[in-house]
Formats: C-alpha cells, sequence, structure tokens
C-alpha cells in the first residue's frame, strides 16, 4: 500500500496551513490492520496526515454495481456508470487522485471488504449509514440523503398493512437497510432476499413476489425507466443518509474524502451530479 501526504491535497484546495488540526478527524486506526476488527482507542491518526491507499495515486472503489441510477454497468462502454460514480470520481479529482472501480461485488460483501483492507480504499454504494455497519468501519460525512419505499404492480391496491400477512411474499436486497424494515414492520409477510433489484422487480412483475422494500431514488428512477407496469404504493420516511465506507485503520483518509465532499458540495459540483441523475437537486 502507497502513502499519500495529505498536506499535498489541502494545499490543491488552497486551504490555509493552519487547517491541519483537521487531521486528527476520523476514526482510529490500528498496527494490524486486518484480523481482529477490535477498536483500538489508544490508535491516533498519524500527525502528519498521511493515508494509504491500495494503489498509488488511484482511489480504489468497490461497489454492488446493478443499483440504478447509484451505480450500474454500461452495457455498450462495459464501465460503471451512475450518481455514485460520478461522485466518486468528482471526490477523487478534488483529493487529486485517479478513480478506479473493482469488479461488481455483492452488496453485503462491501462493508467486510472494506474491514478487512488491501483489496479497496472505500466502498460507495448508496450505504446508508447506521451504528452496526460503524462498528466495523468509519464513515465519512453523510451526502446524500434517502427513504425507502414499497413497489408493487400498479393497480395492486397493496398497502403496509395488506402486505403484513402470511400469504404475501416481499422482496428486497440482501443486507440492505430495506432488508431490515421488511423484518421489523412486515414480520408476518415472507420476506425473499435477492442479489438483483432488477431480478426482484421482474419477480413482482412476473407475480412471484407480491412487493419489494427498496431506496425510493432506486425505485423512482427504475419505474420510470423499464417498469412502467409498476408503482411505489407507499414512501416510507425513514430519513436515511448515505456515506463513504473507509476502514478504521485509515482516519486521516476519512478525513480527507470530508474535505473532498466539502468542496464539491460548495462549489457546485454535486448540486450538478445531482441534477444530471435526478432532475433536481435532493
Amino acid at each position: 500500500m502507497k502513502n499519500m501526504n495529505r498536506r499535498t491535497f489541502l494545499e490543491g484546495l488552497g486551504l490555509a496551513a493552519g487547517t491541519f488540526s483537521l487531521a486528527a478527524c476520523g476514526g482510529n486506526s490500528s498496527d494490524s490492520g486486518t484480523d481482529s476488527g477490535a477498536k483500538d482507542d489508544s490508535a491516533a491518526p498519524a500527525d502528519d496526515g498521511s493515508y494509504t491507499l491500495v494503489e498509488d495515486g488511484k482511489l480504489t472503489v468497490v461497489a454492488e454495481l446493478g443499483f440504478a441510477p447509484f451505480e450500474y454497468m454500461d452495457e455498450k462502454t462495459g464501465e460503471p456508470e451512475g450518481f455514485d460514480v460520478d461522485f466518486a470520481k468528482a471526490l477523487g479529482e478534488a483529493m487529486g487522485l485517479e478513480t478506479t472501480y473493482l469488479p461488481n461485488q455483492k452488496f453485503d460483501t462491501l462493508v467486510p471488504t472494506i474491514k478487512q483492507g488491501g483489496k479497496a480504499d472505500v466502498a460507495i454504494a448508496a450505504i446508508t449509514i447506521n451504528d452496526e455497519r460503524a462498528e466495523s468501519i468509519d464513515f465519512t460525512d453523510p451526502y446524500l440523503d434517502s427513504n425507502q419505499s414499497i413497489v408493487c404492480r400498479a393497480g395492486s391496491g397493496e398497502t403496509e398493512e395488506s402486505l403484513n400477512d402470511a400469504s404475501k411474499t416481499v422482496c428486497c436486497q440482501s443486507g440492505t437497510t430495506g432488508d431490515e424494515w421488511i423484518s421489523e414492520n412486515l414480520s408476518n409477510a415472507t420476506k425473499v432476499p435477492l442479489d438483483d433489484v432488477t431480478a426482484a422487480l421482474t419477480g413482482i412483475q412476473t407475480g412471484s413476489y407480491d412487493a419489494m422494500v427498496v431506496d425510493l431514488p432506486v425505485s423512482q428512477y427504475l419505474i420510470k425507466q423499464s417498469f412502467s407496469d409498476l408503482e411505489v404504493v407507499e414512501e416510507i420516511p425513514t430519513g436515511e443518509q448515505y456515506g463513504v465506507c473507509v476502514s478504521k485503520d485509515n482516519p486521516n483518509l476519512t478525513a480527507a474524502l470530508n474535505e473532498a465532499i466539502a468542496k464539491i458540495k460548495s462549489d457546485g459540483t454535486m448540486d450538478k451530479i445531482e441534477t444530471e441523475w435526478f432532475g433536481t437537486t435532493l
């Protein structure tokens, strides 16, 4: 793994040298970096603000590349596309790094991959900040707000109440907050965790499933693009926020990413990315 001095990054943003007190921000690091996952409260960020990268000069990202409009594989180019992809590229540019993606991984493997270390610097995949995940990895500051939604066949007349029944089958993407919401709120229904969102929505079309619980921006986008015979029957105000996942052993990278998030929000870059993918700022 290569070292990059955060001083270079901060100078590139035009910040005064006095801002180096921010280098102490972020989570804890440890000498071992991989095996126990235990939090070492005695560890501290390097005084010089340096952080490690899997590959020198590159921000290596891992994601589940089947979650449009956030991240998906473009069929023509074979390259990742989406809101989070453009967001990751903007972060890299703000930090003076090239952004590169690993091959597609299942969503529920992303946090463990970052915790283990050595393969990716960050996971960026519409990952909701929550306490359970924060036990394993550090999160940056939030970069986008979201809610959940219930998707059914158009005209089905289904509601949250009607779906909470033993005769109903409700699917979700495995390991997501939608998965958790079904367990907590539709406990009488049969829950079916799946890896692929498109397959889940197709299953609703064919009658294999009665509903899906999924992030609202995703359901709205996919219904508009490809699933016009489905509809959002309920918006669930979960008040979620997405964050970038970073290893607890790399706290200065978290701090540098927070600087980059603040920069692209203040200079209008984030507004442009949101407008491109959602038609408006969120």
